[in-house]
Formats: structure tokens, sequence, C-alpha cells
């Protein structure tokens, strides 16, 4: 099964006693291809979370299709049970779930329901906790309710890629957490995309999601309102404030750098970016100011 998936004019509305809600998504259409990097940000409300349910099925639209290598997943035959070994959820505050009395059963939880042999879940474990930059041996033994909220989180993390998911959705993987936290989770991410996985960032910290990603699809009141790259999407001042987001920290202090000349290009999206390219200036600077023999 690959996992090119199509989500055609979906709509969904939730219900309770007989009467719906007003549509929480509606007419939603987004096409993701095996490999991507990409961003779904919006304001709380917008409809993320939900959109990020349907994709394994946990929830049904009330119209449309999501279609995996052109198959409509709610189709009778399809297995959901193998696409949901295919495509791994990370919910927000996922560390809750967080329940074995050392980091190694946690992580081993899932290949273990997978009926994989032991040895095979072992190699799991330990390459899912070494991917989300901890120390194997240092910490298979902890007790996860010992750790800090960061190291829970990478644990919880863990957890999901030691089923070997294709295509990784994670909501909101950096809420509450301090800068190290941050860069930690990023780390951890940009080195799962460069194994050919695909990715998809939820979240509406847009420091983080311009660091990691050009293609961001914008979503408000259960619309899609823009799907392009995220250098279009900061030109465009009014669809940003009809959503309700600005742009990230780093790109205002860029623009007024660069007011200022110390920086050229406006395509500098995190600090390290900005830290770069203000030592190459300097540089340069340094070079032409010293007296040519």
């Amino acid at each position: 099964m690959r996992l090119n998936l199509q989500i055609q004019n979906l709509s969904f509305r939730f219900s309770s006693f007989g009467s719906f809600s007003e549509p929480v998504l509606n007419d939603i259409n987004l096409n993701i291809e095996e490999g991507e990097f990409l961003a779904l940000v919006g304001p709380s409300g917008s409809g993320k979370t939900t959109l990020m349910q349907h994709l394994t099925g946990l929830l049904k639209p009330d119209a449309g299709q999501i279609r995996v290598d052109n198959q409509d997943i709610f189709a009778k035959g399809f297995s959901l049970t193998e696409l949901r070994k295919k495509i791994g959820l990370v919910f927000q505050f996922p560390e809750t779930q967080l329940f074995e009395d050392s980091v190694y059963k946690d992580v081993a939880f899932g290949p273990r329901n997978l009926g994989l042999p032991e040895n095979e879940v072992a190699v799991r474990v330990e390459e899912a906790i070494e991917n989300v930059r901890l120390d194997f041996e240092k910490f298979k033994n902890r007790i996860p309710f010992h750790l800090s909220e960061g190291e829970k989180r990478r644990v919880a993390i863990a957890g999901v890629l030691a089923l070997q998911p294709e295509f990784l959705v994670l909501d909101e993987p950096t809420a509450g957490l301090d800068y190290s936290g941050v860069q930690a989770v990023a780390d951890i991410l940009k080195h799962y995309h460069s194994m050919g996985r695909t990715v998809l960032l939820i979240s509406h910290n847009l420091d983080l999601v311009t660091s990691l990603v050009d293609r961001m699809v914008v979503i408000s009141d259960g619309k899609i309102r823009f799907d392009g790259h995220k250098k279009e999407l900061f030109q465009n001042q009014k669809l940003l404030q009809s959503v309700g987001l600005s742009i990230p920290r780093a790109l205002a202090l860029v623009n007024s750098l660069k007011q200022k000349g110390w920086v050229k290009s406006s395509e500098l999206y995190s600090i390290n970016d900005i830290k770069r390219e203000l030592d190459q200036g300097i540089l340069a600077k340094h070079i032409l100011a010293q007296p040519q023999t």
C-alpha cells in the first residue's frame, strides 16, 4: 500500500441526540504525496484535529472521500486495520497516554500488539528511542512518570515511531514545551522525514512550522483557505488577518533587519537562518574594510 493520500470534497458535522452542529469540515480537498513534509495550520477550533481523526477512519465523513492509493478507505472491504499500521497519529499531549512502569515497556506496547516476535520488538524499541534522541541504555528502564515533560513527550512519540508508520501525523507536538524541547521535537521530525517518510505537522506554532516545511495548508472555520508555499502565504497579510494568524517572529525580525539594511534576503524563516545571514554580512563588510595590497 502506497501512501499517496487524497481528501476529496470531505464534509463533517458532529451529531448529538438527533441534532447536528454547524459543519466542522466543509468541502475539504487536499492531496498529500508520499514523502512530503507539510504543515496544517489554523486557529483553535478551525477543524485541524477533526480532519486528523478522519485520516485513519476514527471519524467518518458525512460526505466526500479519503482515498489512499486511489482506494476509498471507507469502502467495504478496505482494511482500516492495515491503514492504521501505515499512518501513525500523535495526538496533543501524547504523554498523558503513558502507562507502563518503564520506558522500554511503553515503547514496546504498540509493536507487541502487532504480534511481532520479541526479538523484532526489541530492535524496534531501541531504534525508536534512539530516533527521538534519547540514550537507549540510559532511558530504557526509567519510569516514564519521573521524566521531564520534554522527555515524556519524546517517549510518547517513540511509541508511535516503533510502529514504523510510513506517514506520521502530529497534532501540536510542541505544545507546552520549552525551547530545548521544541528543538528536540523539530530534530526528530527532520530526521524521520529524511528517511523518506511522509510527515503532516498540525500546529499553530508558525515559528516552528516555517523552519521545517515549505508547503503550508491553512484551515479556518472548517474550510481550506490556502494551500501553497510559505513565501506566498506570508506575503498575503489580508489572508493572515482574516484567519487570525500573524507572521512568525523570525520573519517579523527579518523584515525589520531588512529595512535597516542588515540583511538582504526575505526568505529567512528561523533564528539560525538569520544568524547565518548576519554572520555572512558582517564577515563581508570586514573583508571589504581591509586595506587592499
